[in-house]
């Protein structure tokens, strides 16, 4: 069940995120405010098997025997009190095609019973032990303190992947300071280091912070040795401190961190990340800052583009949906631009206008509810995807033809892939998600963004391959079989026909005769015997000619007799 999943943590702490100086009224020379911003973060991660040989583990349930219990999992409101569901609960159900709906919100209370697995497939687990976030970019005095939303972590049933989810949250924000946010702060690890000793492209300092103010995890992307000791020894870079923190009592595969859940990264280290912007005067707002958000990138010169003119002349086709906004229209209700690439997905508009900023009824409820499940989806088959083929990879790589224990393991492993994509397909995979116009075109454009059909594509024809290896390997191995008993029968054949007809024969009373006489006898009758054999292989394929003839009802007499003399007829 994962209604809701993003609510509950609201009141944690105050709303508005937290600058160094007071906040800034916004004017036609001043950087635009964002009166209201929210970005999520959405990374998978697959899971390694809890048990060799098994297909189906439930991995949730290590983190409900974790002795700390950090995490809980999330109470399915759609079995609640009816009195209690609200009405934003009906909409974000009703926005759905029914298979979408059975996907996400399970069967009814009559049906459950029914089937065989009538909950939703999808486990929502949440820790609140995290209520903000203090995080110093590069360049900056101040650092800026954002609301956590909620941290929550998604289990899918009947495939080995997790989904960290992280949403923030701030008010009254410049958008330089949410540009960085944006392009720094979903790193997992630095992709290097500048002169100075700071993460490239990250965040100077992370700091998760409790409740009461308490810092419960720092980052370490300044800590340069230990990324390049881990690289050189274990071919993958740690995760940073504050996100391991975050994780527990997960642990990377590869790390010394006790624990049965291990995980192995899938994706770049740069997480998705989806993004709200309620901005003040949204028709300031540039061609150069649309890049930038559209892409997360980080700021700079507002009249001046990230990227060349001919790298960005199809920008607005390929990466803005704007059937709610246009520029050339003062039009207050054409202000809402969509945006999305490969890694962000990100919401636009006006912070003046109420419904836009409607966290019930409005678009923010929209994107908090409705367009989360649309990312969360198409980010599950991404994930699946890429996890089935690190599989085959890896069945693959243990491969050793010479070792026939290897050979079998490898072929249980592809028969078992075989299976999981099959009910993959049928439980999980769709390329609707709703019959409402907007959601679907959005669905569509992540979904192309992701590449999620050409990889669903290749890794369908991969395991045909595989499978069709498989199958003309048996196919090899049973023929070599048929071959083998196809001469021990032939040999058995003449040594049975031989003693059949000593044996029954009366025409030579050899009871009295002396060995020697008796040994002739028997290698005259095989000898007689095996040539006939022979001779009848010899002719098999004209004998196969007329036994088909022979059975064949349309044909006439003569041209089954005719079939009869041409196996002795020269050709």
């Amino acid at each position: 069940m994962v209604s809701q999943t993003i609510d509950g943590l609201d009141s944690k702490v105050d709303s508005k995120a937290r600058l160094a100086s007071d906040p800034i009224e916004s004017t036609p020379e001043s950087t635009p405010l964002v009166r209201t911003f929210h970005q999520i973060l959405l990374w998978p991660l697959q899971l390694l098997p809890l048990k060799e040989g098994s297909q189906i583990h439930h991995h949730w349930e290590l983190l409900e025997k974790d002795a700390g219990r950090i995490w809980k999992e999330v109470d399915d409101e759609f079995c609640a009190d009816p009195d209690a569901f609200q009405e934003r609960h009906y909409r974000e159900f009703v926005t759905f095609l029914p298979y979408v709906q059975r996907l996400l919100y399970g069967e009814g209370a009559k049906r459950r019973s029914m089937a065989a697995y009538g909950e939703s497939p999808i486990k929502a687990y949440r820790r609140t032990d995290v209520a903000a976030v203090r995080i110093l970019f590069p360049e900056r005095d101040a650092p800026v303190v954002f609301d956590v939303r909620h941290v929550d972590l998604y289990f899918f049933y009947d495939v080995d992947l997790v989904i960290l989810a992280v949403e923030v949250s701030g008010s009254d924000l410049p958008l330089d300071v949410v540009q960085d946010s944006l392009h720094r702060f979903g790193r997992a690890y630095p992709a290097g280091w500048t002169a100075e000793g700071d993460g490239i492209n990250c965040p100077r300092k992370v700091e998760w912070l409790a409740a009461d103010g308490r810092v419960l995890a720092v980052s370490d992307y300044e800590d340069r040795k230990q990324y390049l000791a881990s690289v050189c020894r274990e071919r993958a870079p740690p995760l940073a401190a504050h996100w391991q923190y975050l994780l527990n009592p997960m642990a990377a595969h590869h790390s010394d961190q006790a624990g049965a859940l291990r995980f192995r990264q899938l994706e770049y280290y740069r997480m998705p990340l989806m993004a709200y912007l309620a901005v003040e005067h949204p028709e300031r707002l540039t061609r150069a800052d649309f890049a930038r958000l559209a892409y997360a990138n980080a700021p700079g010169d507002r009249h001046a583009l990230p990227y060349s003119e001919k790298y960005l002349t199809s920008f607005e086709e390929n990466h803005c949906y704007d059937r709610y906004y246009d520029e050339t229209q003062s039009d207050a209700r054409l202000r809402t631009r969509v945006m999305c690439c490969d890694h962000a997905f990100l919401i636009v508009g006006d912070a003046a206008r109420p419904v836009f900023l409607d966290a019930e009824r409005g678009v923010l409820g929209q994107f908090r509810h409705q367009f989360f499940l649309l990312a969360l989806i198409a980010h599950m088959h991404k994930g699946a995807l890429l996890m089935m083929s690190d599989r085959l990879v890896h069945a693959v790589t243990r491969l050793n033809i010479e070792q026939q224990e290897t050979v079998r393991r490898f072929r249980a492993e592809i028969r078992g892939l075989l299976e999981i994509f099959l009910r993959f397909t049928h439980r999980y995979w769709f390329h609707d998600v709703s019959e409402h116009v907007q959601t679907r075109e959005v669905f569509h454009a992540l979904v192309k963004h992701l590449g999620t059909d050409r990889l669903y594509v290749d890794i369908r024809e991969e395991l045909k391959d595989m499978g069709a290896y498989l199958d003309s390997d048996l196919l090899r191995r049973q023929s070599n079989i048929f071959l083998r008993l196809t001469v021990v029968t032939m040999i058995g054949l003449i040594g049975t026909t031989t003693t059949g007809f000593l044996g029954m024969s009366s025409l030579i009373a050899a009871t009295d005769h002396h060995l020697a006489a008796k040994a002739v006898y028997v290698a005259v009758t095989a000898a007689a015997f095996a040539a006939l054999t022979l001779y009848t292989l010899a002719k098999s394929q004209r004998i196969a000619g007329f036994l088909d003839a022979l059975t064949n009802e349309r044909l006439p007499l003569r041209n089954k007799a005719d079939a009869l003399l041409d196996i002795w007829r020269r050709k």
